[in-house]
């Protein structure tokens, strides 16, 4: 052998040239190896250390400490450490000035903190948690492989496989590189994974003429696939990162995924508060400086107070934490559906879905090919029932179940008799974890369909043959021809056969007609041409049954013109086929295909609904995919399927006017999914892109949310996804829609209610330091600004009484209505223009409300105190402020009510969420904690109301509600009146 100094192929272990080119000799010539005895130990450990071992490079693990730093990278978060830190110079400040009010501890700057590392903690967890479940889900994979080294058989770790390496395949073998065959004997490859192809492929190691898709690559296999029959030896042609599968990863590496839709929407709305906080915050210094002047050192120090109170009331310090802790409500709600959210932000994004791509194979269907259909001499049946489960009924064209004494079932039997025999599958009934029986193929799914089919009407008749002889499967044969014993018949020998029907029918010189066998007329076989264009038109794989009675023989030596010897070598009889497939009958045809999910076409018709489009992407045949996309409602009958070389002529504009028109892709490569991705995010879409094989994961991270199948998913595309299905089930999907749906529309009735009662608080304060004077606000010891609230009684709205509220609001469960509507658009806003209006509408009512409980308690302001309250002459500002913060504290109670909807009454469904009452009687008595329990008067600037002060802040602060009422019977009119022009325009 030569040794790897002479080496000549590429330094990364692949060859110049396409190998499937490329003769076998010439490939084992480039890479430097023997097809007979393989490379030597010394040769393959050098090659190792050269080429690196046989794995898939991933990205590094991010360390658990930027993990948690990660989770603070977030506008709002920003907002509350810019507060933070204006508050702790601020305290600095004030306790160094002469004579100033000393605080011993930074109050407002350590509350922020905390809520800032509660919001991480959180976020976190709840991530962690989702990776250990991804995790729980991988699958084992196969750790050996069996090579030739030395010239000897022997099994390594599939990580220590090499360039040049002779890999022997064997049924059932996960092949673990990419190889050029050289030798066969019915090798058959499922390849689903990396083409999407649900049928196996028939390998074969001629040289082809020119270079064609991976799908067609019949003398290559592929890193990720599996051997269902067959043996086979292959060159090692290139391993890890080099395969088919390694230049995948090596895309997901290369595209990194964007923001979600709520990322880059709380993004903006932190942009806008904190805008609109610095513009307030200047305004309001601007004036004071301009009206009053800034007469003392101290002045100035009140106005940078001033400035934290805008900031703290203007931010909700608990949104943050508020949304992970909804997020990771959902997530959970999620995960009882069998949906696994691997990225919290994520949850929401689902829900704004309006296209959903799909791939074909174990996604819609259930990757478990089927016996549908049977046509023999007397007519057509059809087989009812899918999966592997010996479970169906044999009908008519009317659906109506077909007689034990007719003929039809006769035939059948014959059919799925002969092609059960003629099978080297095997069907296993096993049983889960849960004591439930399931049933499992071996071997080539097609011929396993054909084992399920004869069950299903007792045709299965193995128990009476055994085998004596077999012409095996070849692709250049297409067809099998096995020799059995008839054990209950005194172990007469007979033939049977299945094959591809136009070839088989050659050999056939008879055909069986009801129980009776004649000669084969040339109409006969006319029809039977004619009914497999039908079965192929209509997308199944056809697969033709003959047999023959072999007269009296019972051995192999007493076949007239047999020739050999009667121990009946099976590899000598093969190369005679010409003795045993000759003057067979015909029994007729199946129609198999791979079924969808029975589940699935209600599922897409749901999704239809909602205004949600499916889109089906597979590398199957598009005959099949157009077959498969119309019975499930995802195509329109006659539509016909977009291929992979019509999408290559097709860039820009013509890209984007056919994905924004097409429902199914056939033969379709890895690129182009990304690339039909891509078109549709650039028409403004929200995609969704589910996938289990390795071939679906670039478009699966490319995609706004990658959806990954938890059971038959490959590993790198459940690490390319952001949730994962377990259960394969595309129904599923539609359930996260729905309860990613329900989470925005709590998102939004908590963010009204946030803002508007952070609005309320904004104003207070603005309206209260200007209006100062109006009202009677003073410091009657000072000249200075004084403020109608404390920093830490915002806080502790913002963080308590409010947090419980919004909370709730996020626990909301929506009904099947909010699939009643289209997704929103990907341009449209949580806060769009009309919430806006609400929030400040509701937010100077709030502050209205708030500075008129105060002037009630102030003497010189708008209202004669003394009329009132003859008992309130003295000037008391902590007993004033604590009424504002108690008015301000309830008018934000009422409205929680209010804000869970934009349009509908607070009154309707008013006792539907008993999560929103408990938080408001437990607002309520935290309320009143602060203000009776002494040590809290002094952490918060309180003092103890008089009970009559508890009616006048309920009176004050209902005004919240009724004129919110008020406010939405005029839009819901408005509403209606649109949509009455609306329908006359249509």
């Amino acid at each position: 052998m030569t040794s790897e100094s002479d080496v000549t192929y590429k330094q990364t272990g692949e060859l110049d040239r396409d190998p499937s080119l490329m003769a076998f000799d010439d490939v084992q010539t480039a890479l430097h190896t023997s097809m007979a005895k393989g490379l030597s130990s010394d040769e393959a450990a050098r090659r190792l250390e050269k080429f690196g071992p046989n794995k898939l490079k991933g990205k590094p693990p991010v360390p658990k400490w930027k993990k948690f730093l990660q989770q603070f990278q977030d506008p709002m978060v920003y907002l509350l450490i810019a507060a933070t830190i204006i508050s702790f110079i601020a305290w600095i400040v004030q306790n160094n000035m002469a004579g100033g009010e000393k605080e011993a501890v930074p109050v407002d700057a350590l509350v922020i903190i905390l809520v800032l590392i509660v919001n991480a903690v959180l976020g976190y967890l709840q991530e962690a948690k989702a990776e250990q479940a991804v995790d729980a889900l991988a699958q084992m994979t196969q750790p050996t492989c069996a090579v030739l080294r030395d010239g000897h058989i022997q099994r390594i770790d599939t990580a220590d496989l090499v360039p040049g390496d002779i890999l022997v395949l064997s049924e059932g073998d996960t092949i673990p590189a990419d190889g050029r065959l050289f030798q066969v004997a019915s090798l058959r490859v499922a390849e689903a994974s990396l083409t999407g192809e649900s049928v196996p492929i028939a390998k074969a190691p001629a040289t082809l003429e020119k270079a064609a898709s991976l799908g067609d690559r019949k003398n290559m296999i592929f890193n990720g696939t599996s051997v269902t029959q067959g043996t086979g030896r292959a060159i090692v042609t290139s391993t890890g990162m080099f395969t088919q599968v390694g230049k995948i990863a090596d895309m997901l590496n290369q595209d990194e995924s964007g923001e979600t839709p709520l990322q880059k929407e709380m993004a903006r709305v932190s942009k806008l508060l904190g805008i609109a906080v610095i513009i307030i915050a200047v305004l309001v210094i601007a004036v004071l400086f301009f009206s009053q002047g800034f007469h003392s050192f101290e002045d100035g120090i009140n106005s940078l107070l001033l400035a934290v109170s805008l900031a703290v009331a203007a931010v909700p310090e608990g949104m943050a934490t508020i949304l992970t802790i909804v997020l990771a409500l959902g997530v959970q709600r999620m995960a009882q559906h069998q949906a696994i959210v691997r990225k919290l932000s994520s949850v929401e994004t689902l829900g704004s879905a309006s296209v959903i791509c799909s791939d074909k194979t174990g996604t819609l269907t259930r990757n478990e090919m089927t016996v549908e259909t049977i046509i023999s001499p007397s007519g057509r049946t059809h087989l009812t029932g899918t999966g592997y489960a010996p479970v169906g009924q044999l009908t008519d064209s009317q659906g109506q179940e077909i007689s034990n004494d007719d003929v039809l079932r006769h035939e059948a039997r014959v059919v799925l008799g002969v092609g059960s025999l003629a099978n080297d599958g095997h069907l296993v009934k096993a049983t889960d974890e849960k004591g439930k029986d399931e049933w499992k193929s071996e071997g080539d799914p097609t011929e396993v369909s054909v084992i399920v089919g004869a069950r299903k009407i007792g045709a299965y008749r193995a128990e009476r043959f055994h085998r004596v002889a077999e012409i095996p499967f070849t692709s250049e044969r297409k067809r099998q021809s096995v020799v059995m014993a008839d054990d209950s018949n005194d172990g007469r020998l007979r033939v049977f056969a299945k094959g591809a029907p136009d070839v088989l029918l050659d050999y056939c010189t008879r055909i069986a007609v009801g129980g009776q066998v004649r000669p084969m007329t040339e109409g006969d076989r006319q029809d039977i041409i004619a009914s497999v264009e039908a079965l192929s038109s209509e997308a199944y794989r056809t697969l033709g049954m003959a047999y023959r009675p072999l007269g009296d023989a019972r051995s192999l030596d007493e076949i007239e013109g047999a020739h050999i010897n009667a121990a009946g070598d099976a590899a000598e009889l093969s190369e005679h086929p010409e003795i045993i497939e000759k003057d067979m009958i015909w029994a007729g045809m199946v129609g198999i295909i791979d079924p969808p999910r029975t589940e699935v076409r209600a599922s897409v018709a749901q999704a239809h609904h909602a205004g949600i489009r499916t889109v089906m992407i597979t590398g199957d045949h598009p005959l099949t995919a157009a077959r498969i996309a119309t019975d499930l409602g995802i195509a329109q009958p006659g539509e016909q399927a977009v291929t992979g070389a019509e999408l290559d002529e097709l860039e820009g504009a013509a890209l984007d006017a056919k994905t924004a028109q097409a429902h199914v892709y056939a033969r379709v490569a890895p690129e182009h999914k990304l690339k039909i991705v891509k078109s549709l995010q650039r028409q403004n879409n929200i995609v969704a892109m589910t996938g289990d094989g390795v071939n679906d994961a670039p478009a699966v991270k490319s995609a706004d949310i990658g959806v990954a199948m938890g059971i038959t998913g490959t590993e790198v595309t459940k690490q390319s996804s952001t949730m994962v299905l377990a259960d394969d089930n595309f129904s599923t999907i539609v359930e996260a829609v729905k309860e990613g749906r329900g989470i925005f529309d709590n998102i939004k009735k908590f963010l009204r209610f946030l803002l508007s009662s952070n609005m309320g608080e904004v104003f207070t304060v603005f309206a209260g330091v200007l209006l100062a004077g109006w009202i009677g606000l003073r410091e009657e010891s000072t000249s200075g600004i004084v403020v109608p609230l404390l920093a830490v009684q915002l806080l502790w709205i913002n963080l308590l009484t409010d947090a419980a509220p919004a909370l709730a609001m996020g626990m909301d469960v929506e009904g099947d209505e909010v699939l009643n509507r289209p997704p929103r658009n990907v341009k449209d806003h949580v806060i769009d223009a009309e919430m806006w209006g609400d929030i400040i509408f509701v937010g100077i009512i709030m502050a209205a409300v708030t500075l008129l409980g105060m002037d009630l308690y102030l003497p010189g302001g708008l209202i004669n105190d003394y009329a009132f309250k003859p008992a309130a002459k003295a000037y008391d500002l902590e007993l004033a402020r604590t009424m504002g913060f108690t008015i301000l504290v309830f008018t934000e109670l009422f409205n929680a009510l209010a804000s869970r909807s934009g349009e509908e009454s607070a009154f309707k469904r008013m006792f539907t969420n008993k999560w929103l009452w408990m938080a408001l009687a437990l607002s309520l008595v935290l309320q009143m904690a602060v203000i009776y329990i002494p040590w809290l008067n002094t952490a918060f600037g309180t003092v103890p109301l008089p009970w009559h002060s508890w009616f006048e802040a309920f009176a004050l602060s209902s005004v919240t509600l009724w004129l919110t009422e008020l406010r939405k019977v005029f839009l819901r009119a408005r509403s209606r009146r649109r949509a009455a022009k609306a329908a006359v325009t249509k």
